[in-house]
C-alpha cells in the first residue's frame, strides 16, 4: 500500500532560499538540474531492479491541459533504457475501438515483465475531457466509475506496481502557458483548438477532478496530486514519491527522504 512521508529534509530546504528559489517562488534551473541528476541515478537503479526481478511498473499521468504531463514523463524517462521503458499516448479511438469494452485498448498497453510504462493520459479521459465535451454519454461516464476501481484492483492484485499522478495548475497558470505556446514557435505544435475550449471549461474540470479523487482515490490505487504551477518542483516530487514507495535495491535514503507537503497531496 502506498503511503506518503512529508518532510523538510529535502535539498531545497537545506540551502539558503536565495540559492534555490527565484523571486516568484519557483526553483532555479541550476538547483533543479543538480537535484534532478541525483534522482536520475535512483531511477536507473529502479529500472535495473524492475528488469532483474521481472516486475511490472505502470504510471498514469493526468491533469489540466498545459499542466506538464509530457515533460514530467520525460523527467522519469531521461536516462532509462528505452527498450524496457515506454510512454503511451493513445490517439482518439477508431471505429473498431469504439465498439470495444472501454478499458480494452488501454489494457493492451500494460507493462510486460521487466518493463516500465508511462501513460500520458489514460482511461481517465472518460472521467474528465470526454465528459466536459460530450464525447461520452452520462450513462457511459457513470458506468466507467462502476468499473474503474475493480479494474485497478485487479491490476494491483496481479502484482503490477501502479501509480496515478494528477498535475494540477491554476487557471492563471494555464492562461500564461497557452500564451507562451502562441508566441513560441518551438511550442506551437502543442497548441490546439481544444486547449482554448478547455481553458473556458476550467471550473467544470475542477468539479470532475474532485469527483475523480473522491471515487477512484483508493487504498490500492491512490491519487498523488501535484501542485504543478512550478513544473520543476512538481517533477522532482513526483519522482520522489514514486521512489519512496518502491523497495528497490540500492536505494539512497539520503536522497529519497519523502515529499514536500507544499507540492504533494495524497487522495486514498
Amino acid at each position: 500500500m502506498q503511503k506518503i512521508v512529508y518532510t523538510e529534509n529535502l535539498a531545497e530546504y537545506k540551502k539558503k532560499p536565495s540559492k534555490v528559489f527565484k523571486k516568484n517562488g519557483n526553483i532555479k534551473r541550476d538547483f533543479y538540474e543538480k537535484e534532478s541528476f541525483k534522482l536520475q541515478h535512483e531511477l536507473v537503479k529502479l529500472q535495473k531492479w524492475v528488469i532483474d526481478n521481472e516486475k511490472r511498473l505502470l504510471v498514469i499521468f493526468e491533469g489540466m491541459d498545459t499542466a506538464g504531463k509530457s515533460s514530467t514523463i520525460k523527467e522519469f524517462n531521461a536516462y532509462l533504457n528505452p527498450r524496457e521503458a515506454r510512454s503511451v499516448a493513445l490517439p482518439k479511438p477508431n471505429s473498431k475501438e469504439l465498439g470495444q469494452w472501454y478499458f480494452q485498448r488501454h489494457l493492451k498497453q500494460i507493462p510486460n515483465a521487466g518493463e516500465i510504462v508511462f501513460f500520458d493520459r489514460s482511461w481517465y479521459n472518460r472521467a474528465g475531457i470526454e465528459q466536459v465535451f460530450g464525447f461520452c454519454t452520462q450513462a457511459q461516464h457513470e458506468h466507467f466509475y462502476r468499473q474503474v476501481n475493480g479494474v485497478e484492483e485487479m491490476l494491483v492484485d496481479d502484482g503490477i506496481l501502479f501509480f496515478k499522478f494528477y498535475l494540477n495548475i491554476s487557471k492563471e497558470t494555464q492562461q500564461n502557458r497557452i500564451k507562451d505556446r502562441e508566441t513560441n514557435p518551438l511550442k506551437s505544435w502543442k497548441l490546439s483548438e481544444l486547449d482554448y475550449k478547455s481553458m473556458a471549461k476550467y471550473h467544470e474540470y475542477e468539479v470532475l477532478r474532485d469527483k475523480m479523487f473522491n471515487i477512484s482515490g483508493t487504498p490500492h490505487a491512490p491519487w498523488c496530486e501535484l501542485d504543478a504551477n512550478d513544473k520543476k518542483r512538481a517533477r522532482l516530487n513526483a519522482v520522489r514519491y514514486l521512489l519512496a514507495n518502491i523497495d528497490y535495491e540500492g536505494k539512497d535514503t539520503s536522497v529519497i527522504t519523502g515529499a514536500d507537503k507544499r507540492i504533494v497531496t495524497l487522495h486514498s
